[in-house]
């Protein structure tokens, strides 16, 4: 039997790097442990600027971005690199956060060298092997290979404990989304976006995943489009994805659209104080789901299934699927019934109060491998 020593903490898209930096963060404070950071560069330019913000400098790059790269490039690029990655550095465990490519890949390479993964954003589950895809594949085949399993929530220990995971290697801790907000949000923020909508009520949007390419965004484009010609206070506010695919069909809908603002991806400081700061949230990304808890904003979100069920249980979050219709008459309902809205838009500790690295560090150092 033996501590921990050696972590090797590896990541590569810019949400696992807005979880994971705080951890990083915290790990290398502790004497005790040595953490060398790898990072895939799934996601190239906006991994490098979360990584800047919170001063992050990785050890190791496996650099494998590509134009036009598949999840078959992804996998297998991410596979060969953390192969050589674990073997230079030896670690004693392997961390990998969430549902990503990067993380199932890393994971794979871990369990196939026999060392110890420890899976951060644990038990998330949607019970839809095909939304979101593929990373409802992705988070159940970590927790396969994982050791141990840091859980946002009991409702995510549940889920390992039905898959048959041993309750001695779950640990809830609520979920580093809170350590980064604590970081991020400031009470002092300026901002174009803010300008933009002094003299009306801010909603912002986002819309990328891979099962909504197609007919279903271009369904969200154009209810987002009624929404913004029919409430004369709307400002929205659309950071548009890299994705050729997502900006195509964005810029086809709405560029010109008086009360919409089309931006760049914003940098996660920026982002995090323009959500912290909206009347309404429309999206589909699940890091944003629970940041809007968090922080107490309404959030739509434009899927058919989340795996994040305690925000829609609390209130804050509502499904409301691709359809047109439905996202256009859901936002009435809560742009102009005051009741309602209030009811959606309270604060919630349910992911933890800021300390959910600590905890995690503190586990770390007292394992036993």
């Amino acid at each position: 039997m033996k501590n921990i020593k050696n972590i090797l903490a590896v990541f590569g898209t810019r949400p696992e790097a807005i979880k994971m930096c705080p951890l990083v963060i915290e790990l290398k404070k502790r004497q005790s442990l040595s953490t060398v950071v790898c990072v895939s560069g799934q996601h190239r330019n906006m991994l490098d600027g979360v990584l800047y913000e919170f001063g992050v400098l990785p050890d190791d790059d496996m650099n494998i971005m590509r134009d036009g790269q598949t999840l078959f490039d992804i996998t297998t690029a991410v596979l060969g690199g953390a192969k050589d990655a674990i073997e230079r550095y030896r670690p004693d465990i392997v961390l990998v956060h969430g549902d990503t490519s990067t993380a199932f890949a890393v994971s794979l390479a871990a369990f196939y060298l026999r060392v110890p993964v420890a899976h951060i954003e644990a038990g998330l589950r949607s019970d839809n092997i095909s939304e979101p895809f593929p990373e409802e594949l992705n988070r159940r085949a970590i927790a396969l290979m994982a050791k141990y399993h840091f859980a946002p929530t009991d409702a995510a220990r549940q889920n390992l404990l039905r898959e048959g995971i041993a309750d001695r290697d779950i640990f809830v801790v609520g979920n580093t989304v809170t350590d980064a907000l604590k970081i991020t949000v400031k009470k002092d923020f300026s901002h174009p976006v803010l300008d933009f909508a002094r003299d009306g009520e801010l909603i912002f949007v986002t819309a990328h995943r891979r099962e909504n390419l197609g007919a279903n965004m271009d369904n969200i484009m154009i209810a987002l489009r009624r929404i913004a010609e029919q409430y004369e206070r709307v400002r929205m506010v659309i950071p548009m994805h890299k994705n050729p695919a997502v900006r195509d069909c964005v810029l086809r809908h709405l560029d010109g659209c008086g009360r919409v603002m089309l931006t760049e991806p914003l940098d996660v400081f920026d982002c995090h104080n323009i959500i912290a700061r909206s009347k309404i949230i429309l999206t589909d990304s699940g890091g944003i789901q629970e940041e809007a808890v968090s922080l107490g904003i309404p959030t739509l979100v434009l899927r058919s299934v989340t795996e994040r069920a305690e925000g829609e249980s609390l209130g804050t979050l509502r499904l409301v699927g691709c359809n047109e219709d439905r996202i256009v008459e859901s936002f009435a309902e809560l742009f102009t019934d005051e009741k309602k809205y209030k009811k959606a838009a309270r604060a919630a500790t349910l992911y933890g109060d800021g300390s959910t690295c600590r905890k995690i560090a503190d586990i770390l150092e007292n394992i036993t491998l």
